[in-house]
């Protein structure tokens, strides 16, 4: 009754522990134990398994029965550990100790400090795959075409560019901001703006910028875009109100001008460049409306009737001329007389007597 018989496969190990102190090993085999106090305890580890669960992985530790057979690593709290078995990535481990066996399979364990927050490796996406890599990192998907700004515990860190930026867990406060850079297209909205002459509109804008200093653009304002949008409504507000309602509508492209240059220093200050900017629309009330088109419709009128008068003038001008040549020179009445002769004998039968004279003092028959 005394007597307690262990049977240890050839890929296992059996460990004694007498009163909960590890005291022996024991491998390949049969073996009786005698325990008259019911003081013994065997614990048997599949060596296949390459981790070590015994629950005294302390005692073991320090123990050098185990040398040659097992391994440990114990981590401090400020590093982390990849573990490689038989070549193939495993998972990833937090402070603490951990126990591996070595008899049937390789074992390879990277200790690597924490304290480096960023995690950059070439076998970076075979890790993530693992379910442990996200206990332990932060992963962040930087776009193509945009950067982070990296802050670390409230301070700036670094820029960093488009791909997969992975950082430990739990060492510091890691905050980025994903900023675009490539170009950027805002519609500024219709606003109620008073030109210089009392009269109301609204008027819709399209602006174009990128944002060529990140840092800036995140240090400096809360939301660029809204920042943005904010100072070219005010500036625009400032440009037409300069202007009378007849300037403005004809010197749009003045105005856009005017205002993209004055939003290119505004903008400098928080990192963003204005690459153009355009007046859509304007639009007027509808008793402006109205009494515009009647304006133009007048103005065009009268745009008509000078160019009609001008043509009436020329005509006249020209059949002066032609009476004062035909008087001084009877040749040309002639021919004029000819000319008319062959208009008319188109379209009619014509019998003409030719004399002396001219036609005025001969006979003329229609048949």
């Amino acid at each position: 009754m005394f007597l307690t018989r262990k049977r240890i496969q050839f890929d296992e190990i059996g460990l004694i522990f007498k009163n909960g102190k590890f005291v022996k090993v024991i491998e390949e085999g049969k073996f009786w134990i005698f325990d008259m106090s019911s003081k013994m305890r065997v614990e048997v580890q599949n060596q296949r398994s390459a981790w070590i669960t015994s629950t005294q992985l302390d005692q073991l530790a320090l123990s050098n029965q185990l040398d040659g057979k097992a391994m440990f690593v114990d981590l401090k709290d400020n590093e982390r550990a990849f573990v490689w078995i038989d070549g193939r990535f495993d998972r990833v481990v937090g402070p603490g100790l951990y126990g591996f066996w070595t008899r049937f399979r390789k074992v390879e364990v990277e200790v690597v400090d924490a304290n480096d927050l960023r995690v950059a490796r070439k076998d970076l996406q075979v890790i993530l795959k693992s379910v442990s890599a996200k206990s332990f990192m932060n992963v962040t998907d930087i776009p193509e075409g945009k950067v982070g700004v990296l802050f670390v515990n409230g301070e700036f860190s670094d820029i960093l560019p488009a791909g997969k930026q992975v950082f430990w867990k739990d060492m510091a406060v890691i905050k980025i901001v994903i900023i675009e850079q490539r170009e950027q297209v805002m519609d500024i909205s219709g606003q109620e703006l008073m030109t210089q002459d009392k009269v109301t509109l609204r008027m819709n804008g399209q602006l174009t910028y990128r944002i060529v200093d990140a840092r800036k653009s995140v240090e400096t304002v809360e939301n660029v875009e809204q920042t943005l949008y904010r100072e070219a409504q005010l500036v625009l507000r400032k440009e037409v109100g300069a202007r009378t309602l007849e300037s403005m509508l004809s010197e749009k492209e003045g105005l856009a001008q005017n205002t993209k240059a004055t939003l290119v220093r505004v903008a400098k200050n928080f990192g963003v460049e204005v690459l153009g900017l355009g007046i859509r629309d304007i639009i007027l009330p509808g008793d402006m409306k109205e009494l515009m088109n009647k304006v133009i419709e007048a103005q065009k009128a009268s745009e008509a009737n000078v160019i009609k008068r001008r043509e009436e003038t020329a005509a006249m001008r020209s059949q002066m001329n032609t009476a004062k040549l035909i008087e001084n020179n009877p040749t040309l009445m002639r021919l004029r007389e000819l000319e008319v002769l062959e208009t008319v004998a188109k379209t009619s039968n014509l019998q003409v007597v030719l004399g002396e004279k001219g036609l005025s003092d001969r006979l003329t028959k229609l048949i």
